[in-house]
Formats: C-alpha cells, sequence, structure tokens
C-alpha cells in the first residue's frame, strides 16, 4: 500500500475550446550497455507502459491537467500516480487529439481530449504507488506520440551517444 494518494475529482480541471487538456509522459530508462558501437557502448532504451481497469491494452500515464500545476507537473504527477515512476521531464513531444470513452462531462460532453506528451527520463521506481492496482498500445495516439513523437526526439537527442 502506498503512502502517496492520487489525486480525484474535476474541480480543478482545465479545459480549452472544447477539449479536457490532458498531460501524459512516456516513461524510458537505459538498459546497462551490452554492445559495442564504434568503441562505444550502445545504449538500450525501455520504454514503460502501465495496463488499466479501464480496458485491454498498454498505456502511457496520463490524466487531467489541473490549475494548480504546469502541464510539466501535471505529466510527472501522472508517472507517479499511474507508473510509481519519478524522473527528468524532456522536451514537449507534441499534442495529440483522442475522445475519453468513460471521461465526459458538462465542459466535454463529447469526451473531446487534447494530451501534451513528454518524454521522462525514470530516475527512481517505487516499489509501491496510488494506482499500483490498476500488449501493444490500447490507442493509435498514443502509437503515434511513441513512433512519431519520442522516437525522433530520441533520436536527435541521442545521435552522439550511440
Amino acid at each position: 500500500m502506498s503512502d502517496l494518494v492520487a489525486r480525484t475529482g474535476r474541480h480543478q480541471q482545465r479545459y480549452e475550446g472544447g477539449y479536457r487538456l490532458v498531460a501524459g509522459c512516456i516513461p524510458y530508462k537505459y538498459r546497462n550497455p551490452d554492445e559495442n558501437c564504434g568503441g562505444k557502448m550502445k545504449k538500450t532504451v525501455e520504454v514503460l507502459m502501465i495496463n488499466s481497469s479501464s480496458g485491454p491494452g498498454l498505456l502511457f500515464p496520463k490524466g487531467g491537467w489541473e490549475n494548480d500545476e504546469t502541464v510539466e507537473e501535471a505529466a510527472e504527477r501522472e508517472a507517479l500516480e499511474e507508473a510509481g515512476v519519478r524522473g527528468e521531464i524532456k522536451d514537449l513531444l507534441g499534442h495529440y487529439y483522442f475522445k475519453s470513452r468513460t471521461l465526459k462531462d458538462e465542459f466535454c460532453p463529447d469526451g473531446s481530449c487534447k494530451a501534451a506528451m513528454f518524454p521522462l527520463l525514470v530516475k527512481e521506481e517505487l516499489c509501491s504507488w496510488p494506482e499500483q492496482t490498476e500488449t501493444q498500445c490500447r490507442h493509435s495516439w498514443m502509437q503515434d506520440a511513441l513512433v512519431e513523437g519520442f522516437s525522433k526526439w530520441h533520436a536527435k537527442n541521442t545521435a552522439d551517444n550511440c
């Protein structure tokens, strides 16, 4: 059981232009180098995805961006609450649009969401976390965030590191 508590409710939720604003991240870390790359050790990147009780498939940690935090703080909070990791937020990968099947309200009746996605370099993995009980990416927009956003960002930012 975690001593940390996940935020709940919608009273501080941000909305813009008919979209519920969401913050999320693609948590990653480097596995111990095990191959040689031109005299340097090659880094292997591992990406963390989570399960959800709302349906099958793997997801990235993400959730509502609230009024009392920056978008980066919201992404870090979601990584902690949903995946049990802390780390260093990197550059914005982009904004991704999707419709939530389950989270519709008076401000966003059709469930339209706009997600700001960031890479998060994992520095700490917790033994327990607030939403701990919660095979492929479930949503196509998350696949786009991984392939078009994170993969390109990672290639650009690690070009000199093998």
